[in-house]
């Protein structure tokens, strides 16, 4: 009669996950927390398979046409930061929401919503909104801390509405037109911010933060300022619209989003300097290897993961427990919501969405609705301690401490989570948008 495995010979395949969480408190970065535990399962665990081929999935795992989309979207956000293009959306946003209770705290989030579609990164719209907005609320009359729970909050939006990297790499884990990812983005973005708005109406209602303007701006104030910004606000445009009729790919995009940046920086706005390139250069390479070493090291644990049967287990596991979708999404929620409070989101992303797609598609649930959901949930993640990505870069740069930060910042939090709450449990809201296009 065989003897029964001891209870540590069962639990072997979850060592690398241990040992993943072990490396995260201790706060060895992402990138080398996957990778290291990725080593130890080949190299102690599963010793059938030689160290070359370990080496060559981390090498292959990026080298995918679509992924040159990532540098190229990277790119445009540097671009906008030296042509000119940020500060016209500024003005824009100031134009349209400068008269508003709250002000300048207005003008922060409508400007978030306004970058997003050009920048796609929360911690790149994060730190310019520190850098520029920050010092003039304060200024105003706003408190430092208030002023950079603004600053981070508005920042989710970004990478939420297109052409958020996040966006592309959920669309190529879970197989679905980036182009389609990218209208899913619109509606979970637009409501977002009319959230933040609305939280900094109240709060400034009772705080007394005066608007920045001392009326609303005029149809041809408007107008005027609508010309000036119509090349930043023409960006997203035709990128969607270029992929839907067919003219370039996702990749393709990316580049001609470059060159327009370029072309109106240097001949439009004419703030686009040529010793401005190298620092571009510089923040591209640098942000871009930052993103591609998490992919290839999230891979390469994928593999792991995929050799030990992992993402089955867990969709049986899932349709075990429930085969209600809506239970399943919540469930999926608050696993999410955990797992943001330590993990960086593209990371959270690149490593979970593997594992959640199959389960929530075996239910029933839209691959694009569950993106909507799953990049909304780990941009609040960004916002919340202890390893808030957006956090730690708005309370390094103003000078607040994490204390007085997270008493300004949970109200955005419940409002994001109202959010989050709608979008997960009415598909009709959440893919409003792509539904009147790809019907």
């Amino acid at each position: 009669q065989t003897c029964a495995l001891p209870i540590w010979k069962k639990m072997e395949a979850l060592y690398p996950v241990i040992v993943l969480f072990v490396l995260f408190f201790l706060n060895i970065p992402i990138a080398f927390a996957l990778m290291g535990s990725a080593l130890f399962y080949f190299i102690f665990l599963n010793t059938t398979m030689s160290m070359d081929m370990v080496i060559q999935q981390f090498v292959t795992s990026v080298e995918s046409f679509p992924y040159l989309a990532v540098p190229f979207f990277i790119m445009v956000g540097s671009v906008m930061n030296y042509s000119g293009i940020s500060e016209e959306l500024m003005n824009m946003a100031e134009v349209l929401a400068g008269h508003m209770k709250g002000g300048l705290a207005q003008v922060n989030c409508l400007l978030s919503a306004m970058m997003g579609g050009i920048s796609g990164s929360a911690n790149a719209d994060a730190a310019m909104e520190s850098k520029i907005l920050v010092p003039e609320m304060i200024k105003k009359g706003f408190s430092k801390e208030f002023s950079a729970a603004v600053t981070a909050a508005s920042s989710a939006v970004s990478p939420v509405i297109p052409p958020g990297t996040n966006l592309i790499l959920y669309a190529l884990i879970a197989n679905v037109p980036v182009g389609d990812m990218f209208l899913a983005g619109y509606t979970p973005g637009i409501l977002m911010t009319l959230s933040m708005m609305i939280t900094v109406y109240i709060i400034s209602k009772k705080r007394g933060y005066n608007p920045s303007r001392e009326r609303m701006a005029r149809p041809s104030e408007i107008l005027r300022q609508a010309i000036k910004s119509i090349w930043a606000l023409a960006i997203p445009f035709g990128i969607i619209m270029g992929m839907r009729i067919g003219i370039f790919t996702p990749t393709e995009a990316g580049g001609v989003a470059v060159f327009f940046c370029f072309l109106v920086g240097f001949f439009v706005y004419k703030k686009l300097k040529l010793h401005h390139i190298p620092v571009i250069l510089m923040e591209t390479v640098k942000s871009t290897g930052a993103v591609m070493i998490i992919i290839a090291s999230a891979k390469v644990f994928g593999y792991y993961m995929t050799l030990e049967r992992i993402p089955q287990f867990i969709t049986n596991s899932l349709m075990d427990f429930t085969d209600n979708k809506f239970v399943l999404l919540m469930v999926i929620n608050l696993l999410l919501l955990f797992v943001g409070m330590f993990i960086e989101g593209g990371a959270a992303l690149v490593i979970l969405a593997p594992l959640l797609v199959p389960a929530v598609k075996a239910l029933g649930v839209n691959p694009l609705h569950f993106g909507v959901i799953f990049i909304v949930n780990i941009m609040i993640g960004g916002l919340t301690p202890p390893f808030g990505s957006m956090m730690f870069t708005v309370c390094s740069i103003v000078g607040v401490r994490l204390e007085g930060f997270i008493k300004e910042v949970w109200p955005f939090i419940v409002a994001l989570l109202v959010v989050l709450f709608v979008v997960t449990y009415s598909e009709s809201i959440a893919l409003f948008i792509p539904n009147l296009f790809l019907k």
